[in-house]
């Protein structure tokens, strides 16, 4: 009911602008605003410790200069005249207490500030952002699984989201501390000599160039490896889901090696990115090594000619400049998780600004109690608003009525269906429901009126109990169990080790084709909806299987407006009445017995099928107890 294969492909809208971008990934950050202020007022304590640790070793290198060489004191931290007339052992005892002290602090600081960084993207900003993209996700329409793949959409709620929060602890908040950092180091530095800072910060011009090519050359390989792992996970899906399919055609081999391929491939890229990136870096440490030259240099040269104290100048000047240029560094990290950051926002993006196509309207219809006529008025739909696959449908039919659905391959049944629980909306005309345009009624109100049985029954790792409560998770198990005996499924279940409370293995894996259905049937069976959808519900199901099914759901349907799409004439003869689709339009309709006394694609495809069991009938003795039908 869900034909995600009729959809055809569609020319990808444009996606989001980076400003776009960086203005929603701000956004973000500002929700968790108290946590992003609390690390970087750890980072601010962190670089004042930082700088007074630094003074206090250039004070005492001072001190040293002057007891040995008799150099002049000058006004630092600590007050000269302790300096000039304090112990020479006191003095030193201070001076390393201090900047003892200081490495204490400096380190609880820094577990601090690892534990508050932490909480703040993982246990808070990943696992709200990972929820957000879910909750959304349910609430898309049918067309967003039909342009995404599952691998694509996997590695958006899990590695994208991760891309997502390097943006806040990789890119804003080292941003805001490098800028922080490099405005406080040149004020300093320049308070010690301005001709020095100027000297030793030439190259910074260089490197600001530097780093907006590398951002804008980097940033579509990082895009590339996106799109490569989302061909390894979408691969490596499809395998472990039609794992019978590739052992039976003996194909292992062959995806060994496309997995292999598709792995290298990865690598491949990835290493192209690394060597781009390692080159990048030592480039920008290049540069900063220039800068420390100018001071051996220029610097030397202002202690020589006394223009300049050693320790709390010249020392304390490499010191901030080595820091200074440590952070300059950075920018190389910073700019290479901007690039992925926004790769993953972009894919993240997508998904949380899709557009909810099909949602309840302001004012929806919620108490409405329905009864089941369903109309169809001159219905068109299109996949891509273009070609439709509906034409003008019209059909009414009355509550309680049960409506049979035959035509091949493509003709629109399964489309036909999926209009009235609202999993698409028509592109023309409309749908009602005891006379109300289902766009009219609350969504949550007419799915859980309507009962659906899917061609491919899923069930979930749980219970068996818990599966077929899923509409109606506060059903009783004597609901549970009536619901199993009406879909014929209470006998097997019993015979389960664990019975209803038995857990199903992946996709209901550890049981038959028919006893999957009869679970999906009792599913929903179990919500006692006006309306029952159900897509070829005995396709997995045995003959006589099948007669046990319909001779207990002709008590659940009577009473119930029902559509079933069906090929069987077991099924079709069950019908009040029949309708024939083909490219899209009803072509015929009428009961069993009405569409056989006319030529067309009924009686056509009916009398193939009594051909057929005549033929079986005169090669083989019909067995004893099966029930007629086809």
């Amino acid at each position: 009911m869900t034909p995600a294969s009729s959809n055809p492909a569609t020319s990808p809208a444009p996606g989001p602008s980076n400003g776009t971008l960086i203005r929603w990934l701000f956004g973000l950050a500002w929700r968790y605003r108290v946590r992003c202020l609390t690390v970087l007022g750890l980072q601010i304590v962190l670089l004042v410790l930082g700088l007074f640790g630094l003074n206090f070793t250039g004070i005492g290198i001072d001190f040293l200069r002057h007891k040995v060489q008799g150099t002049p004191l000058s006004e630092g931290l600590l007050p000269a005249s302790f300096l000039e007339h304090g112990k020479t052992e006191t003095v030193l005892l201070v001076l390393g207490g201090c900047i003892l002290l200081f490495a204490l602090l400096r380190s609880v600081l820094n577990y601090l500030h690892s534990i508050t960084v932490n909480l703040l993207v993982q246990q808070n900003l990943v696992v709200h952002l990972r929820g957000e993209v879910y909750e959304k996700l349910q609430r898309l329409s049918f067309r967003f699984f039909d342009a995404n793949t599952t691998g694509s959409i996997i590695t958006r709620v899990t590695g994208d989201v991760q891309a997502v929060r390097m943006f806040v602890d990789q890119v804003l908040i080292p941003s805001v501390i490098m800028l922080i950092s490099l405005t406080v180091y040149i004020i300093y530095m320049s308070r010690l000599s301005i001709p020095l800072t100027f000297a030793c910060l030439a190259t910074t011009p260089v490197l600001a160039v530097l780093s907006a090519w590398f951002s804008r050359h980097i940033q579509p390989r990082y895009a590339e490896n996106r799109t490569l792992v989302e061909t390894l996970v979408q691969h490596l899906s499809e395998t472990i889901q039609g794992i019978g399919v590739v052992k039976a055609f003996g194909r292992e081999q062959e995806n060994r090696e496309r997995f292999v391929a598709a792995n290298r491939a990865i690598l491949a890229q990835q290493r192209n990115v690394f060597w781009q990136v390692s080159l990048y870096s030592p480039a920008v440490g290049f540069l900063t090594r220039l800068n420390m030259m100018a001071l051996l240099g220029y610097g030397g040269w202002l202690v020589v000619q006394n223009k300049l104290a050693l320790g709390s100048g010249m020392i304390v000047f490499a010191g901030l400049l080595d820091q200074f240029s440590g952070q300059v560094n950075n920018v190389a990290n910073i700019v290479n998780s901007v690039q992925q950051s926004l790769i993953g926002a972009r894919r993240v993006y997508e998904i949380l600004s899709a557009p909810v196509e099909v949602k309840s309207a302001p004012g929806a219809l919620h108490s409405v109690r329905l009864r089941g006529g369903v109309r169809f008025e001159r219905v068109s739909f299109a996949y891509d608003g273009i070609d439709p696959v509906l034409h003008d449908v019209d059909l009414e039919v009355a509550p309680g009525q049960c409506v049979a659905i035959l035509g091949a391959t493509g003709a629109g049944k399964s489309v036909l269906m999926s209009l009235v629980p609202r999993f698409y909306d028509p592109t023309r005309g409309r749908v009602l429901i005891d006379g109300h345009d289902v766009r009219n009624l609350d969504l949550e109100t007419l799915r859980r009126a309507i009962g659906i049985v899917f061609q491919e029954s899923f069930l979930f790792s749980n219970s068996v109990a818990a599966n077929i409560a899923f509409g109606h998770p506060e059903a009783t198990r004597e609901q549970i169990e009536k619901a199993a005996r009406i879909a014929a499924a209470h006998e097997f279940i019993q015979a389960l080790p664990k019975g209803y409370d038995t857990v199903l293995g992946e996709s209901g894996s550890n049981l038959s084709g028919g006893q999957r259905q009869r679970l999906a049937i009792a599913r929903a069976v179990l919500l006692e909806p006006p309306i029952l959808l159900l897509d070829d519900p005995t396709a997995a199901i045995d003959s006589q299987t099948e007669h046990e099914i319909f001779e207990a759901l002709d008590r659940a349907i009577s009473g119930r407006t029902t559509f079933i799409v069906a090929h069987r004439l077991s099924t079709l003869r069950r019908a009040d009445l029949v309708i024939v689709m083909d490219d899209g339009r009803i072509v015929q309709r009428g009961t069993h017995e009405e569409l056989m006394r006319v030529p067309g694609p009924y009686r056509h495809v009916a009398s193939l099928q009594l051909v057929d069991a005549a033929t079986l009938g005169d090669e083989t003795p019909a067995a004893p107890g099966n029930g007629g039908g086809a």
